[in-house]
């Protein structure tokens, strides 16, 4: 068993765990020398440029949550974390974009053909990973939430432009692409710690909820953030036809001419600032509306760790509850 590390007084909420997270970052460049020498050098170079390892880190978290934290829940993160890194590689030849964390993308530096084939790669092993586990339903569960974040890009995809979008049909893509993840690795990661199948299910939805409420986020920040202190380019989804939530409000609450006006923009693909947005209709109550929305279900995250056991990682997952809310707050302030 695994024991807890030592806390810090550190505002991020993964911080107290980094000595686990830095297990599994050594496990994941371990991973390149899996493949054959021409392709290692690709695999280490896209795996060095991802970003918190939010998905291990949740992993550890609810197995740590759960009572039992096992080197099994190390594993997972590792899986999961590889999946996602296929999929930002694969979002970065549909997007075209050329950084990725002040860094070129595979697709800037080997084009689209080496780069899809690259993700598949990632794909591939990571559920060759997943065979590992003992219980043939963990890769099961594994492949069914890589299967929802690769049909969540496909929606997303479908539906750029895409005006009779519905938010009901929004809510549904973020929880495939995004949330997805999440969830299977609070899921497995209670169920790795010998959960009762209540407790995996409650897990199950914190993950979904808090990753469904951090993507409304990052869709709010896209719109209201600064480029400086967010540290990303900001602004995109509207140039690339994907219609998020506060743009969803936006459309459905304008009056018909202002309407009319917003679809003639987003449809010809004009540039479009907030102080036109703000000429149009209310454009600070719509995302007002979405932050509201994220935090309602981070209201309901909460609750779902009622039961946990009194321990340190218990109280890191509460920790991503607040954590969350004051990043609503933040951009709700901007």
């Amino acid at each position: 068993m695994i024991t807890a590390p030592n806390r810090t007084s550190a505002p991020f909420p993964f911080e107290f765990i980094q000595p686990h997270l830095d297990q599994v970052e050594e496990q994941i460049r371990a991973q390149a020398t899996a493949f054959d020498p021409a392709v290692e050098g690709y695999v280490a170079y896209v795996c060095n440029t991802s970003g918190k390892r939010i998905r291990p880190a949740l992993s550890i978290l609810s197995g740590g949550a759960c009572g039992n934290l096992t080197d099994q829940h190390l594993t997972l993160g590792v899986i999961l974390e590889l999946i996602h890194v296929a999929t930002l590689v694969h979002d970065d030849i549909i997007d075209g974009a050329e950084l990725r964390r002040d860094m070129p993308t595979a697709e800037a530096k080997w084009g689209s053909s080496l780069s899809v084939l690259l993700g598949d790669c990632l794909f591939a092993h990571a559920l060759e990973l997943a065979t590992s586990f003992d219980d043939p339903a963990f890769c099961r569960t594994i492949a069914r939430s890589a299967n929802a974040v690769c049909q969540g890009e496909i929606l997303q995809t479908q539906r750029r432009f895409d005006l009779k979008l519905q938010i009901d049909e929004y809510l549904k893509i973020i929880e495939m692409k995004t949330a997805s993840l999440f969830a299977c690795a609070m899921e497995l990661g209670a169920s790795l710690a010998q959960a009762d199948r209540e407790r995996s299910f409650l897990m199950h939805e914190f993950g979904r909820k808090t990753g469904t409420a951090y993507q409304i986020y990052d869709d709010c920040i896209d719109l209201v953030g600064d480029e400086k202190v967010v540290g990303k380019t900001l602004g995109t989804d509207l140039a690339r036809g994907k219609l998020t939530l506060p743009i969803l409000h936006l459309i459905s609450e304008a009056g018909e001419d202002q309407r009319a006006k917003l679809n003639r923009m987003i449809i010809q693909n004009e540039p479009i600032d907030i102080t036109v947005l703000a000429g149009i209709a209310d454009y600070q109550g719509a995302v007002g509306k979405a932050l509201h929305f994220a935090a309602d279900l981070i209201d309901s995250a909460r609750d779902d760790l009622a039961g946990l056991p009194d321990n340190d990682y218990a109280e890191g997952l509460l920790h991503i509850t607040t954590f969350l809310e004051s990043l609503l707050e933040r951009c709700r302030a901007a």
